[in-house]
Order: C-alpha cells, then sequence, then structure tokens
C-alpha cells in the first residue's frame, strides 16, 4: 500500500508561481507512474501531468502545456509539480496520485492541496 502526502499549495496570485510536492511512502516508489490531477469546484477530476516511473517521458494536459512541469527524486521518493504563470482557472484541489497506469487514473491517492489563484 503506498500512501502519499501532498504539500506546496497556498494562495498566490495571478501570473505567480508555486512548487507542489509529493512525498511517498510503503511501497516501490521507483517502480510506480506519477500523477497530479486537479479538480475545481463543481468540476470532475482532471489530469493535470504524469511521468513515468524512470523519469523520462512526460504528459501535460493542454492547459497546462509550457507553465507547469512535472519532475520526480525517486532517491527521495518525491514527486514536484513546478506551476508558473499561474492563472485564476487553475485554482483546485491538487492531487497525487501513484500507479501503473499512462497517463492516468492511477490506483494511489493522496489527500490534496488546494491552490488559489487570486486575480
Amino acid at each position: 500500500q503506498v500512501q502519499l502526502v501532498e504539500s506546496g499549495g497556498g494562495l498566490v496570485q495571478a501570473g505567480g508561481s508555486l512548487r507542489l510536492s509529493c512525498a511517498a511512502s510503503g511501497g516501490t516508489f521507483s517502480s510506480y507512474h506519477m500523477a497530479w490531477f486537479r479538480q475545481a469546484p463543481r468540476k470532475e477530476r482532471e489530469l493535470v501531468a504524469s511521468i513515468r516511473f524512470r523519469g523520462g517521458r512526460q504528459y501535460y494536459a493542454d492547459s497546462v502545456k509550457g507553465r507547469f512541469t512535472i519532475s520526480r527524486d525517486n532517491a527521495k521518493n518525491t514527486v514536484f509539480l513546478q506551476m508558473n504563470s499561474l492563472k485564476p482557472e487553475d485554482t483546485a484541489v491538487y492531487y497525487c496520485a501513484a500507479g501503473t497506469n499512462w497517463p492516468g487514473p492511477q490506483a494511489y491517492w493522496g489527500q490534496g492541496t488546494q491552490v488559489t489563484v487570486s486575480a
């Protein structure tokens, strides 16, 4: 069983940046693809970005391409999401996920971290 804990969310002005982190425990981190999803109020959960288990291939939703970067540190069992040029429409709860599907959805989920972007 994999446990995932996100951190790094918060309130930021439009145009600003945030870096989300997700620490994994309880499993073999390097054997899982990792992904970030988000869910805004009254909207379905959507896949934002994924990275393959060895950190090579990445996937990004069209809405975040060129602004967000997913990365992972297998030595530290951590995946990151660097979010730049944030927009109010990026406001959502962001979830970390781990599993063997590509690019998503996945089997294991964190509890989520709130990101709020003010205009």
